[in-house]
């Protein structure tokens, strides 16, 4: 196993600043490998930690209770859409992915298709996949800003992910990144529905919000 570089402590912990809310970027002096981030996240689990493209890490600090509802809900929508459609696999906050750009992210829900899944090895499944997936979800937190959160989805629509929904509940407006456009945005509904990729499944935002 690898280990990470000096900048952390023997025992793999990272700690966010008293009182930090939201992401703390933290550049190490080498690259550390994906065994290495494999543990640190495992070691840290308190916190939700990503990589970029060039190696930084992002540390992130937990939720608030209210944005943990919501997000909650909208993983259950797409499991139990995903178990009846059956013809991919759901994931939730929690779930990393290697995209082709080197980065290790990890979106609030995503669904990759079946096929794509199958194809890894049980010990691929175990760490990190090397797939982006299908379809993502971003919600958006009190502690986000959408500048971030754009660059990020138009992250995932670079390596790969063919449609991506960028939610922001309080102002009841969700961003539609399929590629192809700018993204489309859906404001004042009551819900938004997919028509491809996850043709279906749809989210309530009046009752998650």
């Amino acid at each position: 196993m690898h280990r990470p570089s000096d900048a952390y402590d023997r025992d793999f912990a990272l700690h966010m600043p008293v009182g930090e809310v939201g992401a703390l970027r933290v550049r190490p002096p080498v690259r550390i490998s994906e065994d290495a981030l494999l543990e640190l996240c495992a070691r840290n689990r308190d916190l939700r930690i990503e990589q970029d493209a060039n190696g930084d890490l992002i540390v992130m600090s937990p939720s608030g209770s209210e944005t943990s509802r919501r997000n909650a809900s909208i993983t259950a929508a797409l499991l139990f859409w995903a178990q009846r459609d059956g013809t991919g696999v759901a994931f939730d906050s929690n779930g990393g992915f290697i995209l082709q750009s080197g980065a290790m992210r990890a979106a609030d829900a995503a669904w990759v298709r079946r096929e794509r899944w199958e194809a890894l090895t049980k010990e691929e499944r175990a760490k990190f996949a090397h797939l982006c997936p299908d379809f993502v979800i971003e919600l958006k937190s009190p502690s986000d800003t959408l500048d971030t959160l754009h660059e990020k989805m138009r992250e995932w629509i670079a390596n790969g992910a063919r449609l991506g929904w960028l939610v922001d509940l309080d102002d009841r407006r969700v961003w539609i990144y399929d590629g192809t456009r700018e993204p489309r945005v859906v404001e004042g509904e009551p819900r938004v529905r997919a028509e491809s990729v996850v043709p279906g499944f749809e989210i309530d935002l009046v009752a998650i919000g």
